[in-house]
Protein backbone atom coordinates (compact mmCIF):
# COMPACT_ATOMS: atom_id res chain seq x y z
CA UNK A 1 0.00 0.00 0.00
CA UNK A 2 2.79 2.53 0.95
CA UNK A 3 4.55 1.54 -2.36
CA UNK A 4 1.27 2.46 -4.38
CA UNK A 5 0.94 5.93 -2.65
CA UNK A 6 4.73 6.18 -3.34
CA UNK A 7 4.34 5.91 -6.91
CA UNK A 8 1.11 7.96 -7.26
CA UNK A 9 3.09 10.64 -5.24
CA UNK A 10 5.96 9.84 -7.97
CA UNK A 11 3.91 10.21 -10.97
CA UNK A 12 1.72 13.49 -9.88
CA UNK A 13 4.90 14.99 -9.39
CA UNK A 14 6.21 14.14 -12.87
CA UNK A 15 2.69 15.39 -14.41
CA UNK A 16 2.65 19.06 -12.61
CA UNK A 17 6.43 19.25 -13.99
CA UNK A 18 5.29 18.28 -17.34
CA UNK A 19 2.52 20.34 -17.30
CA UNK A 20 5.24 23.21 -16.56
CA UNK A 21 7.75 22.63 -19.02
CA UNK A 22 4.83 22.68 -21.82
CA UNK A 23 3.15 25.69 -20.54
CA UNK A 24 6.51 27.43 -20.53
CA UNK A 25 7.14 26.25 -24.08
CA UNK A 26 4.01 27.47 -25.07
CA UNK A 27 4.29 30.91 -23.83
CA UNK A 28 7.90 30.92 -25.50
CA UNK A 29 6.46 29.54 -28.77
CA UNK A 30 3.32 32.60 -28.72
CA UNK A 31 5.92 35.41 -27.80
CA UNK A 32 8.51 34.46 -30.58
CA UNK A 33 5.40 33.64 -33.18
CA UNK A 34 3.58 37.02 -32.63
CA UNK A 35 5.59 38.88 -34.99
CA UNK A 36 5.43 36.47 -37.62
CA UNK A 37 1.95 35.73 -37.37
CA UNK A 38 1.08 39.52 -37.28
CA UNK A 39 2.74 40.25 -40.60
CA UNK A 40 1.44 36.99 -41.89
CA UNK A 41 -2.36 37.93 -41.45
CA UNK A 42 -2.08 41.37 -42.26
CA UNK A 43 -3.24 42.36 -46.23
CA UNK A 44 -3.13 41.59 -48.60
CA UNK A 45 -3.29 38.08 -48.60
CA UNK A 46 -2.01 35.48 -51.05
CA UNK A 47 -1.89 31.33 -50.79
CA UNK A 48 1.78 31.46 -51.32
CA UNK A 49 2.01 33.83 -48.21
CA UNK A 50 -0.18 31.89 -46.16
CA UNK A 51 1.96 29.14 -46.56
CA UNK A 52 4.72 30.61 -46.03
CA UNK A 53 3.69 31.83 -42.72
CA UNK A 54 2.08 28.65 -41.85
CA UNK A 55 6.19 27.33 -42.87
CA UNK A 56 7.93 29.72 -40.36
CA UNK A 57 5.04 29.00 -37.43
CA UNK A 58 5.70 25.19 -37.64
CA UNK A 59 9.61 25.94 -37.95
CA UNK A 60 9.60 27.98 -34.72
CA UNK A 61 7.30 25.36 -32.70
CA UNK A 62 9.80 22.82 -33.91
CA UNK A 63 12.99 25.25 -32.44
CA UNK A 64 10.92 25.53 -29.17
CA UNK A 65 10.10 21.53 -29.06
CA UNK A 66 13.99 20.86 -29.17
CA UNK A 67 14.99 24.14 -27.37
CA UNK A 68 15.43 22.82 -23.83
CA UNK A 69 17.39 19.24 -24.92
CA UNK A 70 19.41 20.72 -28.07
CA UNK A 71 19.58 24.71 -27.13
CA UNK A 72 21.99 25.02 -29.99
CA UNK A 73 20.43 23.71 -32.56
CA UNK A 74 17.30 25.83 -31.71
CA UNK A 75 19.14 28.46 -32.10
CA UNK A 76 21.17 27.65 -35.66
CA UNK A 77 17.15 26.78 -36.54
CA UNK A 78 16.30 30.46 -35.76
CA UNK A 79 18.83 31.88 -37.21
CA UNK A 80 18.30 29.83 -40.46
CA UNK A 81 14.86 30.74 -40.31
CA UNK A 82 15.42 34.17 -40.80
CA UNK A 83 16.20 33.76 -44.48
CA UNK A 84 12.52 31.84 -44.74
CA UNK A 85 11.21 35.08 -42.85
CA UNK A 86 12.65 37.94 -41.63
CA UNK A 87 10.51 38.38 -38.54
CA UNK A 88 12.66 35.59 -37.17
CA UNK A 89 14.75 38.44 -36.09
CA UNK A 90 12.64 38.89 -32.93
CA UNK A 91 13.43 35.32 -31.78
CA UNK A 92 17.33 35.50 -31.86
CA UNK A 93 17.55 37.01 -28.84
CA UNK A 94 15.22 35.21 -26.83
CA UNK A 95 17.16 31.52 -28.19
CA UNK A 96 20.67 32.91 -28.28
CA UNK A 97 19.83 33.44 -24.83
CA UNK A 98 17.95 30.66 -23.49
CA UNK A 99 21.15 28.70 -25.52
CA UNK A 100 23.54 30.75 -22.58
CA UNK A 101 21.09 29.77 -20.13
CA UNK A 102 20.51 26.09 -20.61
CA UNK A 103 24.29 25.04 -22.37
CA UNK A 104 26.44 22.96 -19.62
CA UNK A 105 29.34 24.15 -21.77
CA UNK A 106 30.22 27.38 -23.84
CA UNK A 107 32.02 25.53 -27.12
CA UNK A 108 28.78 24.43 -29.02
CA UNK A 109 27.11 27.66 -29.35
CA UNK A 110 30.80 29.27 -30.61
CA UNK A 111 31.30 26.69 -33.16
CA UNK A 112 27.55 27.51 -33.94
CA UNK A 113 28.60 31.08 -34.44
CA UNK A 114 31.50 31.18 -35.80
CA UNK A 115 29.71 28.56 -38.71
CA UNK A 116 27.04 30.82 -39.24
CA UNK A 117 28.98 34.23 -39.72
CA UNK A 118 31.48 32.30 -42.07
CA UNK A 119 28.27 30.74 -44.14
CA UNK A 120 26.46 34.35 -43.88
CA UNK A 121 29.79 36.38 -45.04
CA UNK A 122 30.48 33.26 -48.08
CA UNK A 123 26.47 33.88 -49.04
CA UNK A 124 26.28 36.77 -49.19
CA UNK A 125 29.49 38.55 -50.57
CA UNK A 126 30.75 35.37 -52.41
CA UNK A 127 27.09 33.98 -53.94
CA UNK A 128 24.18 36.81 -53.49
CA UNK A 129 26.74 39.79 -54.21
CA UNK A 130 25.77 42.07 -51.68
CA UNK A 131 27.44 44.94 -50.95
CA UNK A 132 29.88 45.52 -47.88
CA UNK A 133 27.22 47.99 -46.20
CA UNK A 134 24.05 45.10 -46.20
CA UNK A 135 27.48 41.97 -44.65
CA UNK A 136 27.96 44.56 -42.31
CA UNK A 137 24.67 45.22 -41.39
CA UNK A 138 23.45 41.51 -41.10
CA UNK A 139 27.22 40.76 -39.22
CA UNK A 140 26.09 43.31 -36.49
CA UNK A 141 22.87 42.12 -36.23
CA UNK A 142 23.89 38.45 -35.45
CA UNK A 143 26.61 39.99 -32.96
CA UNK A 144 23.97 42.06 -30.91
CA UNK A 145 21.07 40.06 -31.33
CA UNK A 146 22.51 36.22 -31.38
CA UNK A 147 26.14 36.61 -29.15
CA UNK A 148 25.67 39.27 -26.73
CA UNK A 149 22.31 37.74 -25.07
CA UNK A 150 24.47 34.05 -25.22
CA UNK A 151 26.62 35.44 -23.17
CA UNK A 152 23.96 37.20 -20.78
CA UNK A 153 22.79 33.69 -21.07
CA UNK A 154 25.81 32.21 -19.85
CA UNK A 155 26.70 34.65 -17.01
CA UNK A 156 23.41 34.31 -15.65
CA UNK A 157 23.82 30.36 -15.59
CA UNK A 158 26.89 31.49 -14.10
CA UNK A 159 25.29 33.01 -11.16
CA UNK A 160 23.44 30.11 -10.56
CA UNK A 161 26.18 27.59 -10.16
CA UNK A 162 28.08 30.48 -8.21
CA UNK A 163 24.98 30.48 -5.93
CA UNK A 164 24.66 26.37 -5.80
CA UNK A 165 28.68 26.68 -5.27
CA UNK A 166 27.71 28.92 -2.29
CA UNK A 167 25.00 26.95 -0.48
CA UNK A 168 27.46 23.86 -0.84
CA UNK A 169 30.23 25.70 1.19
CA UNK A 170 27.42 27.20 3.72
CA UNK A 171 26.27 23.12 4.16
CA UNK A 172 29.77 21.76 4.27
CA UNK A 173 30.72 24.69 6.88
CA UNK A 174 27.95 23.85 8.95
CA UNK A 175 28.85 20.41 8.92
CA UNK A 176 32.52 20.62 9.74
CA UNK A 177 31.41 22.39 13.01
CA UNK A 178 28.63 20.50 13.71
CA UNK A 179 31.24 17.85 13.62
CA UNK A 180 33.63 19.94 15.43
CA UNK A 181 31.22 20.82 18.19
CA UNK A 182 30.38 16.23 18.40
CA UNK A 183 33.88 15.72 19.22
CA UNK A 184 33.99 18.16 21.72
CA UNK A 185 31.14 16.84 22.92
CA UNK A 186 32.48 13.20 22.57
CA UNK A 187 35.81 14.26 24.38
CA UNK A 188 34.33 15.77 27.23
CA UNK A 189 32.35 12.05 27.84
CA UNK A 190 35.30 10.50 27.58
CA UNK A 191 36.47 12.67 30.09
CA UNK A 192 33.96 12.14 32.28
CA UNK A 193 33.86 8.35 32.15
CA UNK A 194 37.97 8.64 32.86
CA UNK A 195 37.37 10.51 36.21
CA UNK A 196 34.68 7.55 36.91
CA UNK A 197 36.70 5.17 35.74
CA UNK A 198 39.49 6.66 38.30
CA UNK A 199 36.89 7.44 41.49
CA UNK A 200 34.81 3.98 40.98
CA UNK A 201 37.98 2.04 40.44
CA UNK A 202 39.11 2.92 43.62
CA UNK A 203 35.84 2.24 45.65
CA UNK A 204 35.60 -1.35 44.21
CA UNK A 205 38.75 -1.60 45.07
CA UNK A 206 38.37 -1.21 48.71
CA UNK A 207 35.22 -3.03 48.61
CA UNK A 208 37.17 -5.70 47.44
CA UNK A 209 39.70 -5.28 50.56
CA UNK A 210 37.07 -4.85 53.21
CA UNK A 211 35.64 -7.94 51.56
CA UNK A 212 38.81 -10.01 51.68
CA UNK A 213 39.83 -9.02 55.04
CA UNK A 214 36.19 -10.43 56.17
CA UNK A 215 36.65 -13.44 54.21
CA UNK A 216 40.10 -14.29 56.45
CA UNK A 217 38.63 -13.45 59.79
CA UNK A 218 39.12 -16.05 62.52
CA UNK A 219 35.84 -15.78 63.69
CA UNK A 220 33.58 -15.53 60.72
CA UNK A 221 31.34 -18.73 59.66
CA UNK A 222 32.32 -21.38 56.80
CA UNK A 223 29.60 -20.09 54.73
CA UNK A 224 29.71 -16.19 55.48
CA UNK A 225 33.63 -16.74 54.76
CA UNK A 226 32.42 -18.37 51.54
CA UNK A 227 29.87 -15.72 50.51
CA UNK A 228 32.94 -12.99 51.99
CA UNK A 229 34.97 -14.62 48.57
CA UNK A 230 32.21 -14.51 46.22
CA UNK A 231 31.63 -11.13 47.23
CA UNK A 232 35.40 -10.76 46.72
CA UNK A 233 35.69 -12.24 42.98
CA UNK A 234 32.74 -10.14 42.05
CA UNK A 235 34.21 -6.98 42.71
CA UNK A 236 37.39 -8.24 41.45
CA UNK A 237 35.61 -8.69 38.68
CA UNK A 238 33.48 -5.83 38.26
CA UNK A 239 36.88 -3.82 38.67
CA UNK A 240 38.32 -6.12 35.39
CA UNK A 241 35.45 -4.90 33.14
CA UNK A 242 35.41 -1.37 34.67
CA UNK A 243 39.22 -0.89 33.31
CA UNK A 244 37.90 -2.96 30.00
CA UNK A 245 35.05 -0.48 29.48
CA UNK A 246 36.13 2.98 30.72
CA UNK A 247 39.35 2.64 30.82
CA UNK A 248 39.83 2.44 26.98
CA UNK A 249 38.20 5.55 26.55
CA UNK A 250 41.61 7.59 28.37
CA UNK A 251 43.36 9.05 25.80
CA UNK A 252 46.67 7.87 25.20
CA UNK A 253 48.68 10.82 25.27
CA UNK A 254 46.29 12.62 27.90
CA UNK A 255 48.01 14.74 30.50
CA UNK A 256 47.17 13.66 34.11
CA UNK A 257 45.06 16.06 35.77
CA UNK A 258 46.42 18.19 38.27
CA UNK A 259 43.30 18.91 40.32
CA UNK A 260 43.40 17.14 43.46
CA UNK A 261 40.68 14.56 44.37
CA UNK A 262 38.98 16.50 46.71
CA UNK A 263 39.32 20.22 45.92
CA UNK A 264 35.90 22.36 45.90
CA UNK A 265 35.45 25.18 44.65
CA UNK A 266 36.54 27.72 47.63
CA UNK A 267 40.18 25.98 47.19
CA UNK A 268 40.00 26.78 43.40
CA UNK A 269 38.90 30.46 43.94
CA UNK A 270 42.07 30.87 46.69
CA UNK A 271 44.10 29.35 43.87
CA UNK A 272 42.88 32.16 41.69
CA UNK A 273 43.80 34.93 44.09
CA UNK A 274 47.28 33.19 44.73
CA UNK A 275 47.74 33.65 40.78
CA UNK A 276 47.53 37.46 41.34
CA UNK A 277 43.65 37.37 39.97
CA UNK A 278 41.03 39.77 41.73
CA UNK A 279 38.16 37.07 42.54
CA UNK A 280 34.69 37.85 45.19
CA UNK A 281 33.19 34.34 46.51
CA UNK A 282 29.51 34.40 47.10
CA UNK A 283 27.31 31.83 48.62
CA UNK A 284 30.05 28.91 48.54
CA UNK A 285 27.54 27.19 51.22
CA UNK A 286 24.72 26.96 47.76
CA UNK A 287 27.19 23.57 46.95
CA UNK A 288 26.49 21.78 49.68
CA UNK A 289 24.97 18.32 49.42
CA UNK A 290 25.14 18.41 45.05
CA UNK A 291 25.17 14.47 43.46
CA UNK A 292 28.42 14.05 42.26
CA UNK A 293 28.05 14.74 38.84
CA UNK A 294 26.45 17.93 39.45
CA UNK A 295 29.68 18.89 42.00
CA UNK A 296 32.01 18.30 39.61
CA UNK A 297 30.15 20.52 36.69
CA UNK A 298 29.92 23.25 39.22
CA UNK A 299 34.14 22.80 40.13
CA UNK A 300 34.48 23.05 35.90
CA UNK A 301 32.44 25.73 35.05
CA UNK A 302 33.91 28.15 38.02
CA UNK A 303 37.24 26.91 36.76
CA UNK A 304 36.81 27.18 33.10
CA UNK A 305 35.47 30.94 33.49
CA UNK A 306 38.34 31.45 36.25
CA UNK A 307 40.53 30.62 32.92
CA UNK A 308 38.97 31.97 30.09
CA UNK A 309 38.71 35.32 32.65
CA UNK A 310 42.79 35.45 33.10
CA UNK A 311 43.46 34.71 29.27
CA UNK A 312 40.90 37.10 27.46
CA UNK A 313 40.42 39.99 30.06
CA UNK A 314 43.66 39.98 32.18
CA UNK A 315 43.68 42.21 35.31
CA UNK A 316 39.60 42.03 35.17
CA UNK A 317 37.79 41.84 38.43
CA UNK A 318 36.03 38.09 38.32
CA UNK A 319 32.75 37.69 40.50
CA UNK A 320 31.78 33.92 41.62
CA UNK A 321 28.30 34.18 42.94
CA UNK A 322 26.72 30.21 44.06
CA UNK A 323 22.94 30.73 44.76
CA UNK A 324 20.31 28.38 45.41
CA UNK A 325 17.24 28.46 43.81
CA UNK A 326 14.87 25.89 44.97
CA UNK A 327 15.54 22.53 43.56
CA UNK A 328 18.91 23.99 41.77
CA UNK A 329 21.59 25.80 41.87
CA UNK A 330 22.94 28.99 39.81
CA UNK A 331 26.61 29.24 39.45
CA UNK A 332 27.32 32.65 37.97
CA UNK A 333 31.18 33.64 36.76
CA UNK A 334 31.20 36.86 35.68
CA UNK A 335 34.43 39.33 34.56
CA UNK A 336 34.34 43.08 34.27
CA UNK A 337 35.99 44.79 31.12
CA UNK A 338 40.05 44.10 30.63
CA UNK A 339 41.27 47.54 32.10
CA UNK A 340 43.91 47.43 29.16
CA UNK A 341 41.60 45.87 26.63
CA UNK A 342 41.63 42.61 25.44
CA UNK A 343 45.45 40.37 24.37
CA UNK A 344 46.02 40.39 20.82
CA UNK A 345 46.07 37.00 19.29
CA UNK A 346 43.15 35.05 17.37
CA UNK A 347 39.27 34.79 19.41
CA UNK A 348 38.58 32.05 20.85
CA UNK A 349 37.17 28.98 18.99
CA UNK A 350 34.53 28.52 21.87
CA UNK A 351 35.35 24.66 22.64
CA UNK A 352 35.91 24.86 25.61
CA UNK A 353 32.48 26.27 26.78
CA UNK A 354 30.99 23.44 24.28
CA UNK A 355 32.85 21.16 26.40
CA UNK A 356 31.38 22.93 29.53
CA UNK A 357 28.53 22.83 28.15
CA UNK A 358 28.46 19.48 27.40
CA UNK A 359 28.77 18.16 31.07
CA UNK A 360 26.84 20.45 32.44
CA UNK A 361 23.89 18.89 30.29
CA UNK A 362 25.27 15.60 31.59
CA UNK A 363 24.76 16.58 34.83
CA UNK A 364 20.84 17.83 34.14
CA UNK A 365 21.89 21.38 33.95
CA UNK A 366 21.79 23.96 31.24
CA UNK A 367 24.84 26.67 30.62
CA UNK A 368 24.66 30.35 29.18
CA UNK A 369 27.55 32.13 28.40
CA UNK A 370 27.70 35.88 26.25
CA UNK A 371 28.22 39.29 26.87
CA UNK A 372 27.33 41.27 30.35
CA UNK A 373 28.13 44.54 30.03
CA UNK A 374 31.74 45.09 28.53
CA UNK A 375 32.51 42.06 30.17
CA UNK A 376 31.87 38.41 29.88
CA UNK A 377 29.16 35.81 31.84
CA UNK A 378 29.27 32.45 32.26
CA UNK A 379 26.43 30.98 34.18
CA UNK A 380 25.10 27.32 34.87
CA UNK A 381 22.04 26.16 36.38
CA UNK A 382 22.21 22.67 37.90
CA UNK A 383 19.85 20.24 40.03
CA UNK A 384 20.00 20.14 43.75
CA UNK A 385 18.92 15.99 43.23
CA UNK A 386 20.16 14.16 40.36
CA UNK A 387 18.47 12.83 37.85
CA UNK A 388 18.10 9.06 37.82
CA UNK A 389 20.37 8.66 34.71
CA UNK A 390 22.86 11.53 35.55
CA UNK A 391 25.66 9.18 35.56
CA UNK A 392 24.93 6.79 32.62
CA UNK A 393 26.61 8.81 30.21
CA UNK A 394 23.44 8.84 27.13
CA UNK A 395 24.24 8.58 24.06
CA UNK A 396 23.83 11.26 21.60
CA UNK A 397 20.71 9.70 19.54
CA UNK A 398 18.79 9.11 23.39
CA UNK A 399 18.99 12.89 23.90
CA UNK A 400 15.98 14.50 24.96
CA UNK A 401 16.62 17.91 24.22
CA UNK A 402 14.99 18.93 20.99
CA UNK A 403 17.62 20.32 17.84
CA UNK A 404 16.58 23.14 16.21
CA UNK A 405 15.63 23.49 12.25
CA UNK A 406 18.11 24.33 10.45
CA UNK A 407 20.99 23.17 12.56
CA UNK A 408 23.97 25.79 14.14
CA UNK A 409 24.68 29.31 13.46
CA UNK A 410 28.33 30.72 13.56
CA UNK A 411 29.33 32.14 17.11
CA UNK A 412 29.80 35.65 17.83
CA UNK A 413 32.71 37.83 19.58
CA UNK A 414 32.80 39.32 22.49
CA UNK A 415 34.36 42.54 23.14
CA UNK A 416 37.46 40.42 24.89
CA UNK A 417 38.13 38.25 21.65
CA UNK A 418 36.03 35.32 23.34
CA UNK A 419 33.34 33.20 21.57
CA UNK A 420 29.52 34.52 22.51
CA UNK A 421 27.90 31.13 22.46
CA UNK A 422 25.11 29.51 24.09
CA UNK A 423 26.97 26.75 24.24
CA UNK A 424 25.17 23.80 23.96
CA UNK A 425 22.94 24.59 20.42
CA UNK A 426 25.58 26.97 19.19
CA UNK A 427 22.68 29.80 18.29
CA UNK A 428 24.06 33.23 18.75
CA UNK A 429 23.83 34.47 22.82
CA UNK A 430 20.86 35.71 24.24
CA UNK A 431 20.73 37.40 27.28
CA UNK A 432 23.52 35.98 29.82
CA UNK A 433 20.61 35.14 32.59
CA UNK A 434 19.03 32.69 29.74
CA UNK A 435 18.24 29.45 32.04
CA UNK A 436 18.22 26.78 28.99
CA UNK A 437 18.94 26.50 25.01
CA UNK A 438 19.18 23.74 22.50
CA UNK A 439 21.95 21.00 21.96
CA UNK A 440 23.44 21.02 19.13
CA UNK A 441 22.88 18.70 16.47
CA UNK A 442 25.38 15.88 16.30
CA UNK A 443 27.64 15.06 13.81
CA UNK A 444 25.65 12.27 11.89
CA UNK A 445 22.42 14.42 11.79
CA UNK A 446 20.80 14.62 7.99
CA UNK A 447 21.96 17.29 5.50
CA UNK A 448 19.66 20.11 5.09
CA UNK A 449 17.40 19.61 1.85
CA UNK A 450 19.30 18.76 -1.06
CA UNK A 451 22.76 18.86 0.51
CA UNK A 452 25.68 16.52 -0.45
CA UNK A 453 27.02 14.95 1.91
CA UNK A 454 30.50 13.87 0.40
CA UNK A 455 31.22 17.56 0.12
CA UNK A 456 33.87 18.42 2.39
CA UNK A 457 34.65 21.63 3.55
CA UNK A 458 37.94 21.89 1.02
CA UNK A 459 36.17 20.76 -2.20
CA UNK A 460 33.23 23.10 -0.92
CA UNK A 461 35.35 25.77 -0.91
CA UNK A 462 37.37 25.30 -4.52
CA UNK A 463 34.16 24.65 -5.93
CA UNK A 464 33.06 28.18 -4.71
CA UNK A 465 36.62 29.25 -6.02
CA UNK A 466 36.12 28.23 -9.18
CA UNK A 467 32.24 29.42 -9.50
CA UNK A 468 33.69 32.45 -8.73
CA UNK A 469 36.27 32.89 -11.21
CA UNK A 470 33.75 31.22 -14.17
CA UNK A 471 31.00 34.58 -13.02
CA UNK A 472 33.81 36.95 -13.22
CA UNK A 473 35.56 35.48 -16.21
CA UNK A 474 31.96 35.17 -18.14
CA UNK A 475 31.28 38.94 -16.95
CA UNK A 476 33.99 39.68 -18.48
CA UNK A 477 32.91 38.24 -21.91
CA UNK A 478 29.79 39.52 -21.98
CA UNK A 479 31.18 43.10 -21.74
CA UNK A 480 34.04 42.76 -23.17
CA UNK A 481 33.34 40.53 -26.06
CA UNK A 482 30.16 42.17 -28.34
CA UNK A 483 33.25 45.46 -27.54
CA UNK A 484 35.47 43.42 -29.08
CA UNK A 485 33.89 41.49 -31.69
CA UNK A 486 32.02 45.12 -33.26
CA UNK A 487 35.65 46.39 -33.60
CA UNK A 488 36.76 43.48 -35.73
CA UNK A 489 33.88 43.74 -37.85
CA UNK A 490 34.59 47.52 -37.98
CA UNK A 491 38.15 46.72 -38.70
CA UNK A 492 37.45 44.37 -41.15
CA UNK A 493 34.45 46.35 -43.25
CA UNK A 494 36.22 49.14 -43.01
CA UNK A 495 39.22 48.22 -45.81
CA UNK A 496 36.23 46.66 -48.01
CA UNK A 497 33.88 49.98 -47.88
CA UNK A 498 36.26 52.10 -48.39
CA UNK A 499 38.88 50.40 -51.26
CA UNK A 500 38.87 52.86 -54.10
CA UNK A 501 36.07 55.40 -52.74
CA UNK A 502 37.97 57.39 -50.92
CA UNK A 503 38.05 61.23 -52.40
CA UNK A 504 39.77 63.47 -50.01
CA UNK A 505 38.90 67.32 -49.27
CA UNK A 506 41.55 68.59 -51.52
CA UNK A 507 41.07 67.24 -54.59
CA UNK A 508 36.94 67.60 -54.27
CA UNK A 509 37.82 71.94 -53.46
CA UNK A 510 40.21 71.42 -56.72
CA UNK A 511 37.53 70.31 -58.88
CA UNK A 512 35.69 73.04 -60.66
CA UNK A 513 32.28 73.03 -62.06
CA UNK A 514 31.52 72.18 -65.61
CA UNK A 515 34.77 70.45 -66.20
CA UNK A 516 34.86 67.28 -68.00
CA UNK A 517 34.57 63.60 -65.93
CA UNK A 518 37.78 62.76 -67.52
CA UNK A 519 39.86 65.98 -66.53
CA UNK A 520 38.97 65.73 -62.61
CA UNK A 521 41.92 64.87 -60.70
CA UNK A 522 42.09 62.57 -58.01
CA UNK A 523 38.34 60.86 -58.88
CA UNK A 524 38.06 57.23 -57.34
CA UNK A 525 38.02 54.43 -59.59
CA UNK A 526 34.88 52.86 -57.52
CA UNK A 527 31.64 54.48 -56.58
CA UNK A 528 29.54 54.25 -52.83
CA UNK A 529 25.69 53.41 -52.67
CA UNK A 530 24.17 56.53 -52.72
CA UNK A 531 21.88 57.40 -49.25
CA UNK A 532 18.39 55.63 -48.89
CA UNK A 533 16.11 57.86 -50.59
CA UNK A 534 18.61 60.38 -52.03
CA UNK A 535 19.39 58.97 -55.57
CA UNK A 536 19.62 61.12 -58.08
CA UNK A 537 20.47 60.49 -61.75
CA UNK A 538 23.54 60.97 -63.02
CA UNK A 539 25.10 61.50 -59.34
CA UNK A 540 27.99 59.42 -58.08
CA UNK A 541 28.70 59.36 -54.43
CA UNK A 542 32.16 59.22 -52.51
CA UNK A 543 33.30 58.95 -48.91
CA UNK A 544 36.26 60.86 -47.13
CA UNK A 545 37.00 57.28 -45.36
CA UNK A 546 35.25 58.21 -42.09
CA UNK A 547 35.85 54.87 -39.54
CA UNK A 548 33.91 52.78 -39.21
CA UNK A 549 30.84 52.98 -41.62
CA UNK A 550 32.62 55.03 -44.42
CA UNK A 551 29.25 57.25 -45.05
CA UNK A 552 28.82 58.66 -48.25
CA UNK A 553 30.55 62.35 -48.14
CA UNK A 554 30.69 63.49 -51.45
CA UNK A 555 28.16 63.72 -54.21
CA UNK A 556 29.34 64.63 -57.56
CA UNK A 557 26.51 64.79 -60.25
CA UNK A 558 27.12 65.01 -64.30
CA UNK A 559 25.24 65.80 -67.26
CA UNK A 560 26.87 64.44 -70.56
CA UNK A 561 29.69 63.77 -68.78
CA UNK A 562 30.70 67.19 -67.33
CA UNK A 563 30.85 67.94 -64.03
CA UNK A 564 27.38 70.41 -63.37
CA UNK A 565 27.48 70.18 -59.65
CA UNK A 566 29.36 69.46 -56.81
CA UNK A 567 28.06 69.25 -52.69
CA UNK A 568 28.73 67.99 -49.43
CA UNK A 569 26.40 65.40 -47.50
CA UNK A 570 25.64 66.02 -44.46
CA UNK A 571 25.06 63.67 -41.95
Amino acid sequence: MESWWSARAGGGRWFRAAVRRWSANLLLWATTAAPIGYAGVTPPHSWQATALTVGALLLLAAAVAVSRRWPVAALVVVVLGSLLDGNFLFAIPVFSYLTGRRSVTAVPAAVAFAVLAAGGTVLNLGLLGTGAATWFLLASVLLFAGVFPWLVGRYRRQQAVLADAGRRHAEARDRERRGAAERIRLRERARIAQEMHDSLGHDLSMIALRAAALEVAADLAPRHRAAAGELRASVAAATERLHGIIGVLREPDGAATTRPADEDVAELVDGAREAGMAVRLDGVDALAQLPPMAAHAAHRVVREALTNAARYAPGAAVTVVLARDGDEVEVSVVNAPPPAGPLPGPPSTGSGLLALAERVRLAGGALAAGRDGGGFAVRARLPVVGRPDADALPSCADDPTPTPAGGRRPAREAPDGRSTRETQGGWPAREAGERRFPVAPTADADPPDGGQPGDRPGEAERRLRDARRRVRLSLLTALGAPAGLALVLALVYYPVATAGTVLDDGAFARMPVGAQRAELAGLPRRQLDPPAGTARPGCEHYTDGNFPLAQPTWRLCFDEGRLVSKERIDG
